[in-house]
């Protein structure tokens, strides 16, 4: 049984929408629990391409993706959910796959009908598999559950609105089917408009997940209120720390390649200007003194005095 499990299904019982930000290593995700969220969620595609470099098109493997869910998880407060692509195989390569990431102590994951090799739920040329393979693969990690962390929830997500010939109704209908194979909420990618996320809240009987992909996808920018009014549980925003970290490393480093100098002050400056406090305060490093300090021998802080440096003792500058 899984805490942070247990911790999200609290939150997933109130009535409030859960807006979870997306994030793809331990560092975007301790910056999004510093500034103070309810549940954090990690990214496939963010994970892809942070980890590997590689976009979200199915390069990336089952081990990574639960060693960074892992780390991330760790270096958090709140309950992690995260992406476990297609479950990486059929239903008994999922058995694995959702056995692993209970190990790895998230609070939960989502699981898509996809083929393999998978790709981004918002791009072109995805295929899903047969539903009745598919819901052989949900009832699959719903077992793993029940026997391994009844606490742990599982996201059934399709992928058949998205495909050459999907359509609503096969995605709906597919939804109600892995809800009724054991799984805690649905996830139906991919809706087009507002008025298939009204027949989404309204047709599929269960607790409802909106991925909010914003411009890159094929979704529409919707108000909270609205997703809230049709029913939707919680609200993805899988590729926040992504694009943030695109766009704002591009730019200080454009400014840094004119004049280095200036532009490394220039980033000084605005992570000062930050609530984070110093980069040793930020990293954890009073807590490495702190552990020095009840374990170590009396004799390893003589290390401290006269070495030169910013003073992590009392959190440098």
């Amino acid at each position: 049984m899984t805490d942070a499990g247990a911790r999200f299904r609290t939150l997933l019982a109130r009535d409030d929408l859960l807006v979870c930000p997306g994030v793809h290593d331990p560092l975007t995700a301790a910056v999004a629990d510093f500034v103070g969220f309810d549940t954090i969620y990690m990214t496939g595609y963010g994970t892809s391409l942070s980890k590997v470099g590689y976009p979200d098109a199915g390069f990336i493997t089952m081990p990574e993706m639960i060693d960074n869910a892992a780390n991330i998880q760790e270096r958090i407060d709140v309950p992690l959910l995260a992406d476990a692509d297609n479950g990486y195989g059929n239903a008994t390569n999922v058995v694995r796959t959702v056995r692993e990431y209970i190990k790895a102590g998230v609070a939960g994951i989502h699981i898509e009908d996809q083929t393999f090799p998978k790709r981004c739920g918002h791009t072109t040329g995805r295929q899903v598999i047969p539903r009745e393979e598919a819901v052989g693969k949900i009832r699959a990690a719903a077992d793993v559950r029940d026997e391994r962390g009844e606490d742990f929830v599982l996201i059934a997500r399709t992928d058949a609105r998205g495909t050459g010939d999907g359509s609503l109704d096969e995605a709906i209908g597919r939804a109600n089917d892995f809800l009724d194979a054991g799984a805690d909420v649905a996830f139906v990618e991919g809706p087009t408009d507002e008025s298939e996320l009204e027949r989404i809240g309204r047709e599929v009987d269960g607790p409802l997940v909106y991925n909010f992909v914003g411009d890159l996808g094929s979704s529409p920018y919707v108000e909270l209120d609205a997703l809230d009014g049709w029913g939707f549980d919680v609200v993805l925003f899988p590729i926040t720390a992504t694009l943030s970290t695109i766009a704002s490393v591009h730019e200080d480093l454009s400014a840094f390649a004119d004049d280095p100098v200036a532009g490394m002050r220039r980033i000084d400056d605005k992570f000062n200007r930050q609530p984070v406090g110093s980069l040793h305060d930020f990293s954890g490093f009073p807590e490495v003194v702190d552990w020095e300090r009840a374990y170590l021998p009396d004799e390893e802080r003589d290390k401290y005095e006269g070495s030169l440096g910013d003073d992590v003792e009392s959190g440098g500058r």
